[in-house]
């Protein structure tokens, strides 16, 4: 049995198909775990992936629901550098009755789906939690029947985001909209909205406060937001004040954004530097 974890994230790893026909690991529940482990928790993830497709993280724990396929993305890209993601496989739903006994009270839960593989009930598996994090990206979109990713109505908001001590999105996620955002912001008492490298707008309370990303040169953005989030609450459940949690969740997603896939997680030395702009 699983043994127990302080950091806990729920929702599918992914296979991300590159131009060259290879594939790497990716998924908000990896890049939040590895970032977790990284920032001295004792990391775990729930997930599913087909048996062909072994995973191996060291240091982290890693509880595998069987399933016949692996959730497979491929990232296109226009001349203008515009993304378009199509899906072309999804891994078997999760539920709360996936979960082990030893991981029914982590420090921190972390909700992440990447293709609606969560059920809603998540939200309210956590009574003992310090704190429940939501990464809502997999609720908000849904496929064609050509696999093409798109932005979705989500009708659980109400019932989930309320349950949340904390809520990270990107505008992108929103198909755009800063009219969903507001509705958002009004549901949970801390929702960010990011924005790539023009920042993004913590919500306290509903009252907006924007801030801005830290300067870098962009080589690869896959899984930034991912390592934003599981550092903002990992900061937050250190009773880091709001915008300082803010600031060291932008400070190790603009050092994630140098690297190229799972390489773009947090080094010692980029976590040391973080917190010490986290401390003054």
């Amino acid at each position: 049995m699983p043994a127990a974890v302080d950091y806990l994230t729920i929702g599918h790893v992914s296979r991300d198909l590159q131009p060259n026909g290879k594939a790497r690991w990716g998924g908000t529940a990896l890049y939040a775990a590895l970032t977790a482990a990284m920032l001295g928790r004792h990391a775990g993830i729930l997930t599913a992936y087909a048996a062909q497709d072994p995973l191996q993280v060291p240091g982290v724990a890693i509880r595998r629901v069987d399933s016949e396929a692996t959730t497979t993305f491929e990232n296109l890209h226009d001349e203008n550098g515009r993304r378009t993601q199509k899906v072309h496989a999804v891994a078997a739903p999760l539920t709360p009755e996936h979960l082990p006994p030893t991981w029914t009270a982590p420090a921190i839960a972390h909700i992440a789906p990447v293709m609606n593989e969560c059920d809603p009930a998540w939200a309210n598996a956590f009574p003992e939690a310090t704190f429940v994090g939501i990464t809502p990206q997999g609720w908000l979109r849904t496929s064609d029947a050509q696999g093409y990713v798109r932005p979705q109505m989500w009708e659980a908001a109400d019932r989930v985001f309320p349950r949340a001590s904390a809520v990270v999105l990107s505008l992108e996620d929103l198909g755009g909209s800063w009219e969903q955002a507001w509705t958002f912001a009004a549901l949970t008492p801390l929702l960010v909205v990011t924005q790539a490298a023009d920042g993004g707008t913590l919500f306290i309370k509903g009252e907006p406060l924007p801030f801005p990303a830290h300067e870098v040169e962009d080589v690869d953005t896959v899984g930034a937001g991912d390592i934003f989030a599981a550092a903002f609450f990992i900061a937050l459940a250190a009773d880091a004040p709001p915008l300082a949690a803010v600031d060291f969740a932008a400070c190790l997603a603009a050092h994630s954004v140098t690297r190229r896939g799972l390489a773009s997680i947090p080094r010692p030395e980029e976590v040391q530097a973080c917190r010490r702009r986290l401390a003054g």
